[in-house]
């Protein structure tokens, strides 16, 4: 009887793990991105690199992995893995607070870029059919590459994580309309783009909200039966099934299957559960989304670069070129900083991996010759490649420009007020800071406000108002502010953290000064308050008082009546 192991892809898994357990951190120890590593040891052990010597040199066959199609089917777990960590720290509120970077500059996106580079293909001789599909597929971003990128350097929570996250995930809906798109053109169906087009789009959203509103019934009470088992295996049992599940089912829906687990992870962030999947799923993620850009190495095939020496690095510049220019211009366009905007744009200015389906699907349907088809799948391969130096260099510009934007804010600057006295300090001039300051002027108070973000800064100083970059945060840009002669500080900034930071040490340095802190909630008030500020007002408390106040006027109370409500109301809310 025969004992060997018959376990698939064992060969292939074993390389794999080498390659993550051993090689990778090696890259890491060089200060090299983990993605760049993965993408740089895919292309030496896959079929186009070392494979390539396997014939002569038989012992590198040990050493190869020469199975793409098994590899990049399990590598797309990665990417459906990564979407459902990125759901579980997001809520249908938050999405619903980001809708106009998705639909809005998102939706500008595709439309443009997809539109200028088809008529650069048709410009090159390509059919309309073929420019259509090169333009809608290579208007997309790799989603994979960026949100690894932007989460390695904990960056997703910026303006810069938050505008790529909200072109990306447009970008993975517009996938269900470019694939039937590209189905109708490669058919001829009957009836009219449009239509079938508006079909697909009514269906995915069917499938959607059906998922969701399903899922919210059903999924908090099984976990909850599941968690009452105490079993670990069985509650991962259970993710994973949710995870795989529902992304198995918009994939047979004809959507794609890392949506349905974005639309996992949104369903499990709304139950008590969300931070314990959060620990347990994260080796899968990581493990499969290094295959997933393992994958996209091996992928690569080196002699066809070799054979296209001038055309396609022409082809790779030229794309980064395109994409990076319109999304950098439409940012710009939606009121992001210039060195955010500059930033996003090389960011995203690869091809994806979705381009590898919808280009794959062209020449299946004759759309796109072969040899065209093949051109472009080196290219968008080799721009995925290069995506994290481009992200390195483009941080770098990027931080390069902050700073000539600041030292510029900071040359109308702090030294020019002279010495004043009386004033009040405004610690951020976003929009509480703005409606604040208002008041100020309105009563003949002078004050100074201090502001992190650039384009704030610059919209106040149009407006001839005493507004200087700077962090407030920090002691010596408060001394600088002369907060020793003032009459108050309010703290208006978005940070929680570095608001009770500066709070006590305000209170050490000049314990007589008056200290108004904007809390996000009671127990951040409660904080502050114990931080040493004299007031600190809760944002939703304070302005769900103010709209009572309203209710109750409009239904005839007098305005006595309604300020002893208030103010008893506020006694009760221990502000």
């Amino acid at each position: 009887m025969e004992t060997h192991a018959t376990i698939p892809h064992l060969r292939e898994t074993i390389i794999f793990l080498i390659a993550a357990g051993v090689m990778v951190p090696l890259f890491h120890r060089l200060k090299v991105s983990p993605v760049l590593g993965y993408l740089v040891v895919g292309g030496v052990i896959g079929p186009f690199g070392l494979g390539l010597l396997a014939d002569d040199y038989p012992f590198l066959a040990h050493a190869v992995i020469s199975d793409l199609a098994g590899v990049q089917a399990l590598a797309e777990l990665g990417v459906i893995f990564l979407l459902f960590t990125i759901g579980l720290e997001l809520s249908l509120e938050r999405l619903w607070a980001m809708r106009r970077l998705v639909f809005g500059l998102g939706s500008l996106q595709i439309v443009i870029t997809g539109a200028i580079i088809g008529l650069i293909a048709h410009e090159f001789g390509n059919t309309v059919p073929a420019s259509i599909v090169l333009g809608a597929c290579l208007a997309l971003s790799s989603t994979a590459i960026v949100m690894q990128l932007l989460m390695e350097g904990r960056r997703l929570g910026t303006p810069l994580g938050r505008s790529s996250f909200s072109i990306l995930l447009m970008q993975d809906l517009a996938v269900v309309p470019i694939l039937f798109a590209v189905g109708v053109l490669g058919a001829k169906i009957d009836g009219g783009l449009g239509a079938g087009l508006a079909q697909a789009l009514g269906k995915a959203v069917l499938t959607i909200v059906a998922i969701y509103t399903i899922g919210r019934l059903v999924l908090r009470p099984a976990l909850r039966l599941v968690a009452q088992t105490r079993s670990p295996e069985m509650f991962m049992a259970a993710v994973l099934l949710t995870v795989i599940g529902i992304s198995a089912i918009t994939g047979y829906a004809g959507l794609s299957m890392a949506l349905g687990a974005f639309l996992a992870g949104l369903l499990l962030a709304e139950t008590e559960f969300t931070h314990e999947i959060e620990v347990d799923i994260e080796p899968f993620k990581g493990l499969m989304l290094g295959l997933f850009f393992m994958s996209v190495g091996m992928g690569i095939d080196w002699r066809v670069v070799g054979d296209e020496p001038l055309w396609i690095p022409l082809s790779v510049a030229g794309l980064f070129a395109v994409k990076s220019v319109i999304t950098a211009g439409l940012c710009l366009a939606f009121g992001l900083p210039r060195h955010t905007s500059i930033e996003a744009g090389l960011l995203l200015g690869q091809g994806g991996e979705f381009a590898f389906i919808v280009i794959g699907l062209a020449m299946s349907l004759s759309l796109l010759p072969v040899d065209i088809g093949q051109f472009m799948l080196i290219v968008t391969g080799l721009t995925m490649l290069v995506t994290p130096l481009v992200a390195k260099a483009a941080e770098k510009v990027a931080g390069h420009m902050e700073r000539d934007a600041n030292s510029r804010a900071h040359r109308g600057s702090l030294e020019a007020v002279g010495n004043l006295e009386g004033h009040v300090i405004l610690a951020g001039f976003g929009r509480f800071g703005r409606t604040l300051a208002n008041t100020l002027q309105a009563e003949g108070i002078s004050f100074l406000a201090l502001d992190t973000d650039p384009s704030h800064v610059a919209r106040a100083r149009a407006d001839r108002l005493p507004v200087f970059y700077g962090d407030a945060s920090r002691l010596d840009m408060l001394t600088r502010a002369h907060i020793g002669t003032c009459a108050a500080v309010v703290l208006t900034m978005d940070n929680p953290i570095a608001a009770e930071r500066i709070v006590g040490e305000i209170r050490r340095a000049w314990p007589l000064v008056a200290v108004y802190a904007r809390a996000r909630d009671q127990h951040h008030a409660a904080r502050m308050l114990a931080a040493g500020a004299n007031i600190a007002v809760p944002e939703t408390v304070e302005g769900s008082l103010q709209l009572a106040g309203r209710v109750l006027s409009g239904l005839g109370a007098t305005e006595e009546v309604v300020r002893r409500r208030l103010e008893h109301q506020r006694a009760q809310e221990e502000l």
